[in-house]
């Protein structure tokens, strides 16, 4: 069982909900609510939480991912940009995918990973999607470190998530979670 969130104000009509969790297990309403996605740029599948999503999700998610069109040959959704696709047997009723920065590949590993939330808030709103909960996206093997990585999610879901009831951050690691806690009692202290 999760732990109850910290809820933090980004609007008079929008919350940040912080949690630890697992993500595929977190919904609202199973209508207007999306989880995030930590997708390689092929989105089929992969390790950590892009795995468990997947998983978790069935076959029929690998399905409506291959139906996503290639840009490139064997990229889907490039680095910073974001698709949907449905939830299939999560209760969450989208997933959004994205696709974040390798650390220490990326010429500018900020302004990805900048985009690859925004183009998230972006897609919900576009989708009436008013729930929506991240992951801590490219905290795993892409490297980033835990207190930059929550530096711009934060920032970012101030900055473009006002739109959307409640934007949530389930979190699975107790590092990972009190470092987005720290940072958003900084960040959203007004």
């Amino acid at each position: 069982m999760a732990d109850l969130p910290t809820q933090l104000a980004l609007s008079p009509t929008s919350s940040l909900k912080i949690q630890k969790g697992d993500i595929t297990k977190w919904f609202v309403d199973g209508s207007s609510d999306a989880i995030v996605n930590p997708a390689n740029e092929r989105m089929l599948g992969g390790g950590g939480a892009d795995g468990a999503i997947h998983r978790a999700a069935g076959p029929e998610l690998v399905a409506a991912c291959y139906k996503v069109p290639e840009v490139r040959p064997g990229i889907r959704c490039p680095t910073g940009e974001a698709r949907i696709t449905q939830g299939f047997k999560l209760p969450a009723a989208h997933v959004i995918h994205t696709v974040g920065p390798i650390y220490d590949v990326d010429s500018n590993p900020e302004a990805s990973l900048k985009s690859a939330y925004a183009n998230c808030l972006s897609l919900a709103k576009e989708n009436n999607v008013q729930y929506i909960a991240f992951p801590a996206i490219s905290c795993g093997v892409f490297g980033y470190p835990y207190d930059e990585a929550a530096t711009v999610a934060i920032s970012t879901v101030k900055e473009f998530g006002k739109d959307l009831k409640e934007v949530h951050f389930v979190l699975f690691s107790d590092d990972i979670y009190n470092v987005w806690l720290n940072k958003a009692n900084e960040l959203l202290q007004n």
